[in-house]
Formats: C-alpha cells, sequence, structure tokens
C-alpha cells in the first residue's frame, strides 16, 4: 500500500479505535449500574467522568506506540486479533494504575473488567466489518485506481515487484491495467496498433497471479484516451530516461499521476513528492490535488448535503415530474452518458426539458449552433419544452444529479462532465480537467456560465483544479446560489 493511503486509513483507525473506547466505557457503565448493581457499592457518575477525556489519549498513544497503525494490513489475523489484545491489556493496566496512584479506590473493579472486554471486542469487530466490507466503502468513498507500469529491460523485476504489491492490495481499490514496455513490443503487435488488439500473456515464475496486456511504448497515448488509467509507474534504468520524456509530458499534461523509480525526471506543472511503495521509494510527480484527508472531507461533505437535499426538495421533485408528465409526452427523467473521473463513463439523470425526440432534431439544428469548440448550444433552444425553458432557467434540470453525487458519480464543485464524443476532440491540454470528480457548478459559472468560449471554460476548470480548496468550493458554492436564482447566464 502507498505510504499516503496507508497514513489516512490509519488515521481512521486511530479516530475508530479512540471513538469505541469511549463508546465501551459507557456501554460499561451503563451494564455495571443496572445488571449488577448489588455487586458492591457503585458510586454516581460524577466520580467516573474525569476518566474519560483519558480514554482516547491512552489508546491513541499507546497504539502508536505499540506500532498497531503503522502497517494496515486488513487480511492479517494478527492486525485483527493480536492487536486489540495487546492495546486493551496495555490500556487497561495503564488506567488501574492510574485510579491507584490517584487513590481513586471508588472505581469499580468490575466496570474497568467490563470496560476491557467491550473494547476488545468493539476492536475486533471494527476490524472484520471493515475487512469484510471495506469494498463498499471503498466504492462509496473512492473508486478503483487503474495502474499501468512502464518498464524498461533493466526494470523489469522491480517492475513485477510493484506489480505484485498492487495485486496484494486489489481489495484498497488498487487494480493493475497492464504494461508498456520500453524497448521492444511483445507478441509481435505493431508499435502504434490499437490497444484493444495488445496481446495479454502469462508471465511465469513472476509471482504474479493474473495475466495482463502488454503494450508497446508507441500505445500509451491511445491507451490513456481508450481505457481508464489513473496513475503510470516508471520502472526504467537512468539511461532510458531521455527516450521517455514525451511519454511522460503525455501524462503530465492529461492529468496522469506519474510515479517513477528514479530519481529525476523532467516536469512542468507537476507537484513532486517522494512515496514508498512498501520499501520501495517512488518519486511521484501529480498535477492534480493530492491531500486524501481533504478530498475524503469533500466526500463526506458531498454525501451529507446531497441526501439533506434530496430530503428537502423531494416535494419540488414532485410538482417538476408532473408538470413534466402532464405537458409534454416522453419520460420524466433524461438520461445521457457523460465521462466522469479519469474518462469513466456513468449515466448522468436531468429532468426532461425537451421533447422526447430532442437528440434525433440535434443534426438539423447544428448549423445554430452559438458555441465554439466541440461544444452544441442553443440560446433559445426550439427543442425545450415551456416547462422546461422555465427550469432551465433557474437550473431546475440538474436536480436529480443530487443521486448522481449519491451514487459518487460528482460532486457539487467540479468540471462538468462532457459528453463522450466531446472528449474525443479535446486537445491534450484539455483532457486534464478530466482528472478532477466532476460537479455541479465550477468556476465558469461565476463568469456567466454559458456565456465563456470554450477554451476558457476549460481554462477555468484547470485554475480550479491547481489551486483546489474546501475553502475554494465554498466560495464557489455560495456564489452560485444568486447566480441560480437570478437566472443569470443560463440558456
Amino acid at each position: 500500500m502507498f505510504s499516503r493511503q496507508n497514513r489516512m486509513i490509519a488515521s481512521l483507525y486511530m479516530v475508530g479505535d479512540a471513538v469505541l473506547a469511549l463508546a465501551s466505557y459507557w456501554l460499561a457503565y451503563s451494564a455495571r449500574a443496572h445488571f449488577f448493581p448489588h455487586l458492591g457499592e457503585f458510586w454516581n457518575t460524577p466520580f467516573y467522568t474525569w476518566i474519560v477525556p483519558f480514554i482516547p489519549l491512552i489508546w491513541i498513544t499507546v497504539g502508536l506506540a505499540a506500532g498497531i497503525y503503522r502497517d494496515i494490513l486488513e487480511e492479517d489475523w494478527r492486525f485483527i486479533l493480536w492487536n486489540p489484545v495487546k492495546v486493551c491489556a496495555i490500556c487497561s493496566l495503564i488506567l488501574f494504575a492510574l485510579t491507584f496512584a490517584l487513590r481513586a479506590l471508588y472505581i469499580s473493579r468490575l466496570l474497568m473488567s467490563l470496560f476491557a472486554a467491550a473494547d476488545f471486542a468493539a476492536m475486533v469487530l471494527f476490524r472484520l466489518l471493515v475487512r469484510n466490507f471495506g469494498g463498499a466503502l471503498r466504492d462509496t468513498f473512492g473508486s478503483v485506481r487503474h495502474f499501468l507500469i512502464v518498464a524498461g529491460t533493466p526494470g523489469v523485476p522491480e517492475a513485477f515487484e510493484i506489480a505484485r504489491e498492487i495485486e496484494s492490495n486489489q481489495g484498497r481499490g488498487l487494480k493493475l491495467a497492464g504494461f508498456a514496455l520500453v524497448d521492444s513490443t511483445p507478441g509481435g503487435s505493431e508499435p502504434h496498433s490499437p490497444p484493444s488488439q495488445a496481446p495479454s500473456f502469462s508471465f511465469g515464475r513472476t509471482g504474479l497471479r493474473g495475466s495482463y496486456p502488454v503494450y508497446a511504448l508507441g500505445q500509451i497515448p491511445e491507451l490513456l484516451r481508450r481505457h481508464v488509467i489513473d496513475e503510470v509507474i516508471f520502472a526504467v534504468s537512468r539511461d532510458e530516461l531521455a527516450g521517455l520524456e514525451e511519454t511522460f509530458l503525455l501524462c503530465e499534461e492529461e492529468g496522469v499521476k506519474t510515479r517513477v523509480l528514479v530519481s529525476f525526471f523532467p516536469h512542468v506543472i507537476s507537484r513532486v513528492y517522494l512515496e514508498r511503495l512498501r520499501d520501495m521509494p517512488l518519486l511521484t510527480f501529480s498535477t492534480t490535488p493530492e491531500n486524501e484527508f481533504l478530498l475524503l472531507l469533500k466526500r463526506a461533505l458531498d454525501l451529507v448535503m446531497a441526501l439533506v437535499l434530496a430530503v428537502v426538495l423531494s416535494p419540488v421533485f414532485l410538482v417538476l415530474a408532473a408538470a413534466i408528465k402532464l405537458t409534454s409526452r416522453g419520460p420524466v427523467l433524461y438520461r445521457q452518458t457523460r465521462c466522469g473521473l479519469g474518462g469513466r463513463k456513468f449515466m448522468l439523470y436531468k429532468f426532461r426539458s425537451m421533447h422526447a425526440d430532442a437528440d434525433q432534431q440535434r443534426r438539423e439544428l447544428m448549423p445554430l449552433n452559438e458555441a465554439d469548440g466541440p461544444v452544441f448550444k442553443i440560446r433559445d433552444d426550439p427543442r425545450c419544452t415551456p416547462v422546461g425553458r422555465f427550469m432551465r432557467r433557474f437550473s431546475l434540470d440538474e436536480l436529480p444529479q443530487l443521486f448522481n453525487i449519491l451514487k459518487g458519480d460528482m460532486s457539487f464543485v467540479g468540471p462538468r462532465p462532457p459528453l463522450p464524443e466531446e472528449v474525443a476532440h479535446y486537445e491534450r491540454w484539455q483532457r486534464r480537467r478530466l482528472r478532477m470528480q466532476p460537479g455541479l457548478t465550477c468556476l465558469w459559472a461565476l463568469e456567466g456560465r454559458n456565456k465563456l468560449n470554450f477554451r476558457r471554460w476549460m481554462e477555468l476548470d484547470l485554475e480550479y483544479i491547481d489551486t483546489w480548496s474546501p475553502a475554494l468550493d465554498w466560495k464557489i458554492l455560495l456564489k452560485t446560489i444568486p447566480v441560480v436564482l437570478l437566472g443569470r447566464g443560463a440558456s
């Protein structure tokens, strides 16, 4: 597991263990007071509350000192059973010693024993739940990350070692997409043949569990366009760096995170940091936000806000659905395939604002297109229904995308998800906008929404990616509200 990911998961375990310790103390106190009141004298609540602040402090300190958060290995039974035994035993001894040192002899020994047993059970159950249902949590808070390994002839053993580590972390969302070899064309394929024709073969005694496609270096540009590749890892020698400069800059321009096993590589706008995959140092270049904690917070806020708004606005949903159904033929919802994070395809939901045959009329109306670039926009689109025109003016047709946010396809703030046919006409530098979760609004919404030309739209999306922070998200959200309510820049 990558060290940054391990630190984030370890922090979540620390918080979880501290919360479970507090909950176990409350449960033990309640059990002692209600089920065993006759077993000796039991003092009132105020005599026990002073212990509460010490519980999370002692638990986290002991856990850190014992190293249980150093390597998060859910598949290892020592992590599931032995670590909780170790922490609960040491923490219980410290609490007993603390009560003796403070001469708090009124503290119930039965309470402390119940507390230790409840906390041990809670820690084990917590780890088992994460191990068995971690995939569902991962799908909620983040998607699978696909890796391509670029290997030179001297770097093949290191490439296999990286591949084995990625395979061993499939449960944490890491997936190996294949290999690209620097100076050979495996299986006799042509260097520029489509990636779909790349051969797949087993690597023999390399320790890999599966077989993966092997591409030539010249296939990478087309591979990035046709497949979801989130990160590219270069396992090459120093002598091969000069020949890989164009490939590296291609990944950077498209916003694909790159990692290298060498100390130098050309870059222009990437943030560079050193990360480890187990004990292998990787120099990492990224042109997208990398703070996992803040991105996790962004996702959590998206979930809460979308759920609350979906409930609060449910009467509005019903009114709009009835208005659409009563005034025009066709379904209430309009579904359209869009490109999300990394080019992933997903189904976007909107209230239908046009006649049912609007897509068939698009080619006839193409000469009236008012937008530049690969985008199609008409200010007074004749395909819109009266209800649809009203909804579009105040962006009410976008409300069903709250369910896209709940599914994890979108966020409240981010570049708008484009159509696949639009992405096909992107220039290379424009494809980097696909490396951030798409959203309902972004910086372009504050500059007139549909009044912007295509290039300025793309520049604003990249500016958002380069300067992203939670504060920027809130600034955009707060400034978008009056823009939407007043219907400025909508069509």
